[in-house]
C-alpha cells in the first residue's frame, strides 16, 4: 500500500535531515543526489524545513559557476540543548551539546556515601540547571517567531542498575544509593518541558562504542564493562537486548569458580564480581606487589592495571611504587627489583585468567564473536589485556570470540546518553508539523 502524502512527506523530511546531520550543511542539488529526490521535491521539504526552524542557509557552495552560488542548507543546532547524565555511587557527571553533539558545557560533583537522599538528589539537580544556564548563554540565537531557542529537549541519564522494560524507570535495586531513584523523579518535576530517559548506564556504553568507539564494525557484541562494578550488554544484529525483566547483562551475579561461595538475589558477592570488580583487582594488585598512584575520580584499579601494563612493557611499572597519596593500606613489599616486570606480567596473567572466565562464559551462551573489555578498567588494559584475555578465551571455547579495548573507557556512559537523548529528540523534532 503506497505511502500517504503526508507520511512520504515526513520520510522525505527525515531523510534530508539525517543526512545534514551526518554530512554537514548540503545544498539542495546534493540533497537531490542524495536522496534521489525530485527537484520539487527537494525544494518542497528544503522550504518545509526551514519554516519549521530546523534548517537554515549557513553558507553557498565553494564552486564556481555562472548565476548565484546554491545555497548551502544546515541543521540549526540550537533549535534545541541535550543533556547527559553519568550517575555513579560516588558523584555525577554532566554534559549539555547542541543537537549536532557539540558540546556546550560540562560538569560533575562528588556525592560521599554519608550525603542524606535529599541533598544528593539538589546536588545532582542543581548540576543539571547550572551546566543548562551556562549553555544557553553560550551565543544561543534570540527568540524568534516565539520559538524558545536552546532550550533543554531531552535528558538522557546513565545509572547502574535495572531498567524496568514496561516502565522504562530505574528498578529499586539493593546496594544503590536511594537517590538514584529520586533523581529521575526530581529532574521530571524541575524540568517540566524536557524529556527525561534513564537507561543502564553498560547499555548506554556498548552504544557508544557500536557507534563511534571499538565496536563500530560490529553489529553483534557484548560489552564487558570493568569499573567500580561489573556488567554486560548484549547487541545482537544491531540491536541492543534487554531481556524479560531488563536484567540481560548482569553478569556480576554470574557464579563462577575461584569465590568463596555463590551469589544471592541480593548481592553478587560469590559471583563474576568478585573476580572482576575494582576491589577484587585492587587485592590481586596488591598480592602481586603492584601499585600506582590513586589520581581522579575512576577506580584505583583502572591505574594499577596500567601500572602494571607500563611495567610488563619495560617502561615505569607498578611493582614497588609509592603508597597512593588518597590513602589506604601500604601495599605487600614488591618482588626482587631485579625480577623486573615479573610482578606485574604475573598479575596480567592472574586477572586474564579472571576475564576469561567472564568472556568465555558469555561466548558459550552467545556467540558473539567479539567482546569488548569496557569501562576504565578496559580501557586501561589496552590490546595488551585484551590479548592475553583472548589467547585464554581460545584455549577454553571452540566459539571464535575476538577480545578488543575499549576506546571510550568510562566516558562511554556520558556518550550514550548523549547519542540516546539526541536520537530521542530527533524523533520528534525531525517531524515537522505539516503546513
Amino acid at each position: 500500500m503506497p505511502a500517504s502524502p503526508s507520511t512520504a512527506r515526513a520520510i522525505n523530511d527525515r531523510l534530508a535531515l539525517r543526512l545534514m546531520q551526518q554530512q554537514g550543511p548540503l545544498t539542495a542539488g546534493q540533497l537531490k543526489q542524495l536522496t534521489g529526490l525530485s527537484r520539487p521535491t527537494v525544494a518542497d521539504l528544503v522550504d518545509r524545513l526551514t519554516a519549521a526552524g530546523l534548517i537554515a542557509v549557513v553558507g553557498e557552495a565553494g564552486e564556481q559557476r555562472r548565476g548565484p552560488n546554491a545555497k548551502l542548507y544546515g541543521i540549526v543546532a540550537d533549535r534545541a540543548h541535550l543533556a547527559a547524565l553519568d550517575v555513579r555511587t560516588e558523584g555525577v557527571s554532566v554534559i549539555v551539546s547542541d543537537l549536532l553533539g557539540r558540546v556546550l558545557a560540562e560538569a560533575s560533583v562528588p556525592i560521599g556515601d554519608d550525603t542524606g537522599t535529599g541533598p544528593a538528589v539538589e546536588q545532582a539537580v542543581a548540576l543539571v540547571e547550572r551546566a543548562a544556564k551556562e549553555a544557553g548563554t553560550r551565543g544561543a540565537p534570540p527568540r524568534e517567531s516565539g520559538r524558545a531557542w536552546g532550550r533543554l529537549h531531552t535528558v538522557g541519564i546513565g545509572a547502574p542498575g535495572l531498567i524496568d522494560p514496561a516502565s522504562g524507570e530505574l528498578r529499586d535495586s539493593t546496594g544503590l544509593p536511594a537517590w538514584h531513584r529520586r533523581l529521575v523523579a526530581a529532574l521530571t518535576e524541575r524540568l517540566p518541558e524536557a524529556r527525561v530517559i534513564v537507561e543502564n548506564e553498560t547499555n548506554l556504553a556498548a552504544l557508544a562504542e557500536q557507534r563511534e568507539g571499538a565496536a563500530r564494525d560490529r553489529d553483534t557484541f557484548v560489552l564487558l564493562w570493568l569499573g567500580h562494578g561489573t556488567g554486560a550488554a548484549v547487541i545482537l544484529d544491531g540491536w541492543l537486548r534487554r531481556g524479560a525483566s531488563g536484567g540481560t547483562g548482569e553478569i556480576g551475579f554470574l557464579p563462577v569458580p575461584g569465590t568463596n561461595g555463590l551469589p544471592s538475589a541480593t548481592d553478587c558477592a560469590g559471583g563474576f564480581h568478585s573476580l572482576a570488580g575494582a576491589a577484587a583487582i585492587e587485592r590481586l594488585a596488591a598480592d602481586h606487589g603492584v601499585t600506582a598512584p590513586r589520581t581522579g575520580p575512576g577506580p584505583w584499579a583502572a591505574q594499577l592495571v596500567g601500572a602494571a601494563i607500563r611495567g610488563a612493557a619495560g617502561g615505569p611499572g607498578g611493582g614497588g611504587a609509592d603508597v597512593p597519596p588518597g590513602g589506604g593500606a601500604a601495599p605487600p613489599p614488591a618482588g626482587d627489583p631485579a625480577d623486573g616486570g615479573a610482578g606485574d606480567d604475573r598479575f596480567l596473567d592472574a586477572l586474564a585468567d579472571r576475564l576469561a572466565i567472564g568472556v568465555a562464559s558469555v561466548a558459550a551462551v552467545l556467540d558473539p564473536g567479539c567482546v569488548v573489555l569496557g569501562g576504565e578498567i578496559g580501557q586501561a588494559g589496552g590490546a595488551a589485556l585484551a590479548a592475553r584475555v583472548e589467547e585464554r578465551v581460545r584455549r577454553m571455547s571452540p566459539l571464535v570470540t575476538e577480545v578488543r579495548p575499549s576506546s571510550l573507557g568510562g566516558g562511554a556512559v556520558l556518550r550514550g546518553a548523549l547519542l540516546t537523548a539526541r536520537d530521542r529528540a530527533q524523533d520528534e523534532l525531525f517531524a515537522p508539523p505539516e503546513r
